[in-house]
């Protein structure tokens, strides 16, 4: 104050000289009277050291503008807004504000209970209000939002949208992020927004994000302790240390899923099973840290709750099967992919444990492993199994397949996909020895299916057989289609694709015996069928069948006749690579009876714009129309027609 007094004119104001090297700005400096009368050195916010900007001779008043006041003040007025549509708008004027509102959380938010109050009333009287600008998809369920996230779309600045954009409307209860962006991922920036935004978040998704480690894990387990379904997919970032916190923050956890997470072990696994006693479901994939400790003790520690259980290509060994088949008591869905270790004496322990009572459905996938012994033993060990599929288990062979069969009386349903040692009497010993219980059989591609080349012995057919799927089995033809025909007569659903040694002959004695009706039947692929199938089929089943693919078949215009008198209740026609012509069209467009909805002529080159009149009839109840590969068909016609049926979907 000593200088300010002492002051004369000529002496620097400040030890470090002029503060305006051009002395005509000081005299523009001191003609703004009283307003500022003390000059401040510059400091980090020099854009508020004074209301106005020097440019040259000029000087410019700067508007006032919040933007000059530091985050966290604008943290404690947003804080303070009565209501969250009051944060949304808020949120919507830049990044910097997105940023600082998605990172309050809601117990910080001044007088909680009013603004609940004012968000409920705003709900009731303004169903559209304008929350922060979201482009993703949305779902109101269960009380709940639901966001999903892929691609470019997955970043941070959307998932803060999303986290105040939700907050004043409901709730996020689910949120599914697929792939990033790799400039600007999601990062624990995005899933700290979530976290402190959104402590409703029930179901949680992350696949593809390399960019997630375990602090934006912790973040969630931190403020998502209503958690209840997490999947984690190709997070490699992720480590035990991301289950660790979440086995602690979130103990509703009920369904977990985790495949290609490289640094997820025991440890991890350890911990859910420990702390998450609710867990009823675990699926675990591709994980090369977790073995047989982790599944010990997951099962160990979730006897009575965990009722699906999925393990594929993991380190484990016999051990883990033995435990599953002693605690496994409350499982009912069961699957095993891909473990190389597991041995013939893993199933045959597993089976005999005792412990998988209430086992419904099994299936068992690339497993060197199962032999007929182990087959044998979960036959018996698993006396309510309904579903079993065995797809490339190369040692199963036809003493083991009926053994199995006759042990499980409450099969259901038996599917078999590249099993070559089955022949074709593991497949009809399968059936003369299943319980009264078994509804369906499904062959894929298993080599070691031949035609029968002797005649079956009178047997007792299989009554309670409903459904029949065989594809590109080769070696199947007409021995043992009418063989089928004879055992299982009362067949509704029939899928024979693939098959090129069946042919009519082949197929008259199945279509003579089925008593039911058929209702679906599949005969794509197999080209040695044609009219006189259909005709017969038509004619015998035409009260009852609903869907017929003839794909690939040697169908023409005398099939479609037939269809089109007979087949009153059929919705759904593939008559893809047939011969047919415009004048088969126009037969199914004549017919009174038949009310199409799905419609396939893909490949039908003799079927031209001639053809336009008719599926324009046929439009009337159609929903499906298939003209791909149609070659004498115009893409005006199509036009045409597209502007016709409005309510049908074409393919063209």
């Amino acid at each position: 104050m000593s200088k300010l007094f002492s002051f004369s004119g000529t002496d620097d104001f400040c030890p470090g000289g002029s503060m305006y090297p051009n002395p005509k700005e000081s005299s523009l400096f001191l003609s703004l009277g009283r307003h500022v009368d003390v000059y401040f050195p510059s400091r980090k916010r020099s854009r508020i050291s004074a209301p106005f900007v020097f440019s040259g001779e000029r000087f410019e008043l700067k508007k006032p503008s919040i933007e000059v006041l530091p985050d966290e003040c604008l943290f404690e007025i947003f804080r303070r807004l009565p209501g969250g549509q009051e944060r949304s708008s808020c949120a919507c004027v830049s990044k910097r504000w997105l940023t600082i509102v998605s990172n309050i959380r809601s117990d910080e938010i001044s007088d909680n209970k009013t603004t609940q109050a004012l968000d409920l009333n705003y709900e009731s009287t303004d169903k559209k209000g304008g929350d922060v600008s979201e482009v993703e998809d949305e779902d109101v369920a269960g009380g709940y939002l639901s966001r999903s996230l892929e691609g470019k779309k997955a970043t941070d600045v959307r998932l803060a949208a999303i986290a105040v954009g939700t907050a004043g409307r409901g709730g996020l209860g689910k949120l599914f992020i697929r792939g990033s962006n790799s400039s600007r991922g999601v990062t624990t920036v995005g899933l700290r927004a979530i976290s402190r935004g959104c402590p409703s978040l029930r179901v949680l998704s992350l696949w593809n994000l390399a960019t997630v480690g375990d602090d934006g894990l912790c973040e969630i387990a931190e403020g998502c302790h209503q958690l209840q379904k997490l999947d984690l997919c190709h997070c490699p970032a992720i480590t035990n240390e991301s289950l660790l916190a979440l086995a602690k923050g979130c103990p509703d956890l009920t369904d977990l899923t985790i495949e290609g997470c490289a640094n997820i072990g025991n440890e991890g696994i350890q911990a859910i099973a420990r702390r998450c006693p609710n867990l009823k479901s675990v699926s675990i994939k591709d994980c090369a840290l977790l073995g047989d400790q982790g599944i010990a003790r997951l099962l160990t520690s979730t006897s009575y709750s965990l009722s699906k259980l999925k393990l594929q290509a993991l380190n484990i060994t016999d051990v883990s099967l033995a435990v599953i088949g002693h605690y496994g008591k409350a499982v009912t869905d069961l699957s095993l992919t891909s473990l190389p270790n597991v041995t013939e004496k893993g199933f045959w322990v597993m089976g005999n444990g005792h412990g998988l009572q209430k086992l419904k459905s099994f299936t068992v996938k690339a497993c060197c492993g199962v032999t007929d012994l182990g087959l044998e033993a979960i036959g018996k060990g698993c006396p309510n199994l309904k579903q079993f599929c065995l797809r490339k288990c190369a040692f199963l062979s036809d003493n083991g397949l009926v053994s199995f069969a006759k042990a499980a009386g409450s099969l259901e349903s038996l599917e078999l996909e590249e099993c070559h040692w089955v022949t074709q009497f593991g497949f009809f010993g399968s059936l003369i020895n299943c319980g009264a219980k078994f509804k369906s059989i499904s062959l894929v591609n298993c080599l070691g299916i031949k035609d029968l080349n002797v005649g079956l012995p009178p047997l007792p057919p299989c009554e309670s057989l409903r459904s029949l799927s065989i594809r590109n089995c080769r070696g199947f033809g007409d021995a043992s289609l009418a063989a089928l025909g004879k055992l299982c007569p009362q067949l509704q659903n029939v899928e024979l694709s693939g098959l090129h040694g069946i042919t009519d002959v082949g197929f008259f004695p199945l279509l003579e015996s089925c008593e039911a009706g058929l209702v679906k039947v599949n005969l794509s692929g197999c080209p040695n069928l044609g009219n006189k199938v259909v005709c017969k089929m038509a004619d015998l089943h035409g009260w009852t069948l609903e869907m017929l693919n003839l794909d690939g078949c040697k169908i023409s215009d005398a099939g479609l006749v037939a269809i089109a008198e007979n087949c009153q209740l059929l919705s759904d026609l593939d008559v893809s690579k047939c011969t047919i012509t415009d004048s088969g069209i126009a037969a199914l467009a004549r017919s009174n009876l038949i009310n199409l909805q799905i419609l396939s002529v893909s490949g039908c080159n003799l079927v031209s714009d001639k053809s336009l009149p008719s599926l324009g009839k046929l439009g009337q109840t159609l929903l499906g129309l298939n003209l791909q590969q149609c070659k004498a068909i115009s893409s005006g016609a199509v036009d045409l027609l597209v502007e016709q049926l409005w309510r049908c979907d074409i393919l063209f």
